[in-house]
């Protein structure tokens, strides 16, 4: 399935869904509790891999309303998560371009929950000279409460795998010697389109991941090149902290990012953004004044 959170022209509540080719499937009425003006409160139940509401979903799925696309506006596909948990150089091609050594152990920073917006927000430009730059990302979403596991069970903790942009103020990460002002400006986590859970992407870790700018090809992988693959990252980071339905972990990017190129690329306003990564769709986002 490829969940979504959704308005439609004809009710501005915020609700649930299932993307399919011809529009969205409302399915928040299968939702324990259902109650549409508060679906982005309560994710701990939204997103618990529940067998019950899933299979109800599966089972339902052609009866439900059927929203044709022109007519809905996305939204993130986790409103607002408990965690945003981020790691950094974990790509042996960008520590490569980085001229740096891979790391012993994930290198791990945090942006706010309120950072995340979805598809088609405009992103405003952080006040004063801040070299903000691009990193496409494979942003893995927590299903089932991870506490101190190991790698051989990890997978059954994720509801599914969504691409994500970690946008970065260069020169606040720089200047601060720490990453959280540079990674944490308004509207730096974009999410989305949909989270494709996991019976969708069997295997995370050979997909294509691009970045272009204003049509550009300026990052082009393939998450092959991960040095913590996701069991790793779900066992290391629920060593020391439990991981929640709704938590989403920015898993790293590619080499090909701005500050590294020659001249460097810095974002500017009206600069328009794509993260496409396989079988998870293209996330379009713009930098704005």
């Amino acid at each position: 399935m490829k969940i979504v959170h959704f308005q439609s022209d004809a009710d501005p509540a915020i609700r649930f869904g299932i993307h399919e080719d011809a529009g969205v499937r409302d399915a928040t009425a299968l939702l324990p509790e259902s109650d549409p003006s508060r679906v982005d409160l309560g994710l701990s139940r939204r997103f618990d891999l529940d067998d019950v509401v899933l299979d109800r979903v599966r089972a339902d799925r052609e009866r439900l309303p059927l929203v044709p696309h022109d007519r809905v506006t996305l939204h993130s596909p986790v409103p607002r998560p408990g965690k945003v948990i981020c790691i950094g150089l974990n790509y042996a091609d960008h520590a490569a371009e980085s001229g740096m050594e891979p790391p012993a152990s994930p290198l791990v920073f945090s942006k706010f929950p309120n950072n995340v917006v979805g598809p088609d927000v405009p992103v405003p430009m952080p006040l004063g000279e801040s070299d903000t730059d691009y990193e496409a990302e494979l942003a893995v979403v927590i299903g089932r409460r991870a506490w101190r596991i190991d790698e051989s069970s990890a997978m059954e903790h994720v509801l599914g795998y969504a691409c994500a942009n970690d946008l970065s103020a260069r020169a606040f990460q720089f200047a601060d010697g720490q990453w959280q002002r540079g990674k944490s400006c308004e509207g730096f986590c974009p999410l989305g389109p949909f989270i494709a859970t996991t019976d969708e992407i069997p295997d995370p870790h050979v997909l294509r991941i691009q970045l272009r700018l204003d049509g550009e090809t300026v990052q082009d992988s393939n998450t092959n090149q991960l040095i913590f693959r996701v069991p790793a990252l779900i066992a290391h980071l629920s060593s020391f902290v439990a991981l929640e339905p709704g938590d989403v972990i920015l898993t790293g990017t590619p080499p090909g990012v701005g500050f590294a190129k020659t001249p460097p690329i810095r974002l500017k306003a009206g600069d328009r953004m794509e993260v496409e990564i396989e079988g998870l769709g293209v996330l379009r986002n713009a930098m704005r004044e």
